[in-house]
């Protein structure tokens, strides 16, 4: 792809089910996307706000039927990919990890810690085999009109931070909590990897805005952490995240250039398998969300 091509984006948004009523959005319909590693656990939702295409995703399915660990998180981002998506919109329930970050609070972090096991972390596999940079594995370029938009609707926002993301489902011991805190870690949950992985790997440039719904269970003042009391603080971030993306989308749905932080060409250096030896088959998969270097 030419530094001068200019590109049309496509929003992706991967969240909960209350984020999908949004006011506005137009030419609504659910359809189902199948891929070559299965099929996301609901449709998709396609639709267009001011004109942008935007492609939803419900990421636990509708009812939050599924659990983390069990996600098909290679299905999930390889149907954004061949929905047409470009920018990924990542927004994530989580817990916090500081006294400056409280409920209800919103963090655009920048880094993450993965402790998860067990999860198909790549599209890549034996017969061609990739190594993608992770170095910075969100998009500063949708970073920063997050952050500009949150200050301009009043939602309390932190530009920054270190997402710890572990297995669950269960939530954390304490010594688990405070061990985070002392790596200096911001927020805790369980889903950004590998979709932060996966993304980069089908070029696809990806932000997470981090919306805290309680103290992980380290903070003496506050009681241990529960489904009833998250859910109660993730109805009112809803609330604010929906205010968030309707501002946002008209933004990066402006036709750009390439990303200037490089998410969309990430995988220009990564191939490490000659084309000789690649195995056809797998070829035949990876072309579904790599075929701009294959």
């Amino acid at each position: 792809m030419s530094e001068k091509e200019e590109v049309e984006p496509v929003i992706g948004l991967i969240g909960g089910s209350g984020l999908y009523d949004i006011e506005g959005l137009e030419d609504k319909q659910w359809r189902h996307v199948n891929t070559p590693w299965g099929t996301p656990h609901d449709e998709l939702l396609f639709g267009r706000l001011e004109g942008v295409r935007c492609v939803f995703l419900p990421r636990h399915g509708r009812g939050h039927r599924v659990p983390p660990s069990q996600l098909n998180y290679r299905a999930n981002i390889a149907a954004l990919k061949i929905s047409g998506v470009t920018d990924i919109i990542s927004l994530s329930a989580v817990g916090s990890l500081k006294e400056a970050l409280p409920p209800g609070h919103f963090v655009i972090v920048d880094q993450l810690i993965d402790r998860t096991s067990g999860r198909k972390k790549s599209f890549f596999d034996t017969g061609c085999v990739a190594h993608v940079s992770m170095a910075d594995p969100f998009c500063a370029r949708i970073g920063d009109v997050l952050e500009s938009e949150a200050l301009r609707q009043d939602i309390a926002v932190t530009r920054g931070g270190m997402y710890l993301v572990m297995e669950g489902p269960q939530f954390s011991t304490r010594a688990e909590s405070e061990l985070y805190r002392q790596w200096g870690c911001s927020v805790i949950g369980m889903t950004n990897m590998p979709e932060a992985s996966l993304a980069r790997e089908a070029e696809m440039c990806y932000a997470t805005v981090a919306m805290v719904t309680d103290y992980d269970c380290w903070h003496s003042d506050h009681g241990d952490v529960n489904v009833q009391s998250v859910m109660a603080v993730m109805q009112e971030n809803v609330v604010k995240a929906k205010t968030l993306i309707r501002s946002v989308i008209p933004i990066l749905g402006r036709k750009r250039d390439v990303c200037h932080m490089g998410c969309d060409r990430a995988l220009d250096h990564a191939l490490v398998t000659p084309s000789s030896m690649r195995d056809p088959d797998l070829m035949h998969k990876l072309k579904m969300i790599a075929q701009r270097v294959l």
